[in-house]
């Protein structure tokens, strides 16, 4: 019998990331439901058609902390959390007893995770894990405001907001500016990322993250989507097959 999941997640890109990879690694569960909210999730567990054996819970959605989740319906399914915050995670959890993973979430760890819960109880203080988590108020996660560039004898200061996209090319990652300025930059693309906030840049494919504000156009050729950006880029900007359903639902947000 296929192993019912809940997915607890605001963030959707998250969201998918996590289904693709239990999908891979588990085809002994199936996804029954998600939910990006506290207000949701409280809606999905009084469902009486609906059930979960394995929650896969954010700490902090959209309208509020998880804990109000707990307060106010009885969760019967085991709870796995997921949080981006690391030190912030660990004493906390362990205070609640809690079964966790740190995003973005590895394969690896994420089937330690679901081994742990499977031969747990998967009760949680809940109490206990808000009385810890409370007392540390972690801050959400700030994103990077500006780059220092380093071109000849001069430091130059880069908004991020002046970027319009950061790609590689020949062992060497550039970042361009809506400017038409082009410098090269020391940050690997894996850490720009991570720097950029979500919310306006995009990792299109392994060499380059793009600005939503440096998007003009998108053109569909044989199965793959173009970008037409602002500047006009020295090479062919395309959105990697495997990230398209990601890039669209972005451009949506």
């Amino acid at each position: 019998m296929a192993t019912k999941v809940l997915i607890v997640e605001d963030e959707i890109m998250a969201q998918k990331s996590l289904i693709r990879v239990l999908t891979q690694h588990f085809p002994d569960m199936q996804v029954v439901g998600t939910t990006t909210s506290v207000k949701s999730t409280v809606a999905w567990l009084k469902e009486p058609a609906n059930s979960a054996d394995i929650i896969f819970m954010d700490v902090e959605l959209s309208d509020g902390v998880c804990f109000e989740i707990f307060r106010q319906v009885n969760v019967n399914a085991k709870v796995i959390m997921t949080t981006a915050y690391d030190s912030y995670a660990l004493k906390a959890f362990e205070a609640g007893s809690v079964d966790y993973l740190l995003k973005p979430i590895d394969p690896a760890a994420l089937k330690r995770a679901v081994a742990r819960c499977r031969m747990s109880g998967g009760q949680i203080d809940i109490e206990a894990l808000a009385k810890a988590m409370g007392s540390m108020q972690e801050p959400r996660k700030e994103y990077k405001e500006r780059y220092i560039i380093r071109f000849n004898d001069r430091i130059i200061p880069i908004r991020t907001e002046d970027i319009a996209y950061v790609y590689s090319e020949e062992k060497n990652n550039y970042l361009v500016t809506f400017g038409e300025k082009k410098y090269i930059i020391d940050s690997s693309l894996d850490v720009i990322s991570e720097e950029l906030n979500p919310a306006n840049f995009f990792r299109v494919s392994r060499s380059c993250v793009v600005s939503m504000q440096a998007i003009k156009s998108i053109i569909k050729q044989a199965g793959r989507l173009r970008i037409i950006a602002n500047p006009e880029p020295s090479f062919e900007m395309t959105v990697s097959r495997s990230r398209v359903d990601d890039f669209l639902e972005w451009l949506e947000k």
